[in-house]
């Protein structure tokens, strides 16, 4: 009978490890993607694109170090940000999408939240990369923190 809650332990373990690993993933992607766009590419980042990046490089330190070992109250930490992020990212694509007009954009005449620096495969933006970043994260640390109980 412990042999059975040894493994589903284990499995609880390595499932929530996983996910933390896909989170850092995304987090590592997304913080050298943006990296990656503003000084190779030379878009400069608008006021929210920084602050989307400010959570997302934040949560790769948190998942950095909550990996080894495992911590499961990283949730506590970073589904705060993400969620903060994914605001910031969801407006930013309002912007995008011309959802908000152009008396409420934050942002200012040198670098426009609303000009369309990058489009791949005709839609896909970077606020729309942000956005999808982010959820997948909430996601995941949703699991993490419901769906593998020991």
């Amino acid at each position: 009978m412990s042999h059975s809650t040894d493994v589903s332990s284990d499995s609880a373990h390595n499932g929530a490890w996983y996910c933390l690993f896909v989170c850092w993933l995304i987090a590592a992607t997304s913080t050298f993607g943006s990296l990656f766009f503003s000084e190779v590419m030379l878009i400069p980042p608008c006021v929210l694109c920084w602050y989307q990046r400010i959570p997302m490089y934040a949560m790769l330190v948190i998942f950095s170090v909550a990996l080894f070992p495992l911590d499961r109250k990283v949730t506590r930490y970073a589904l705060p940000l993400a969620v903060i992020g994914w605001l910031f990212a969801f407006y930013h694509l309002l912007i995008y999408s011309g959802v908000i007009p152009e008396a409420m954009q934050p942002c200012g005449a040198e670098v426009s939240c609303a000009k369309i620096d990058l489009e791949l495969i005709g839609f896909i933006t970077i606020p729309l990369m942000s956005v999808v970043a982010f959820s997948l994260m909430i996601g995941l640390l949703f699991m993490i923190s419901r769906g593998f109980k020991k």
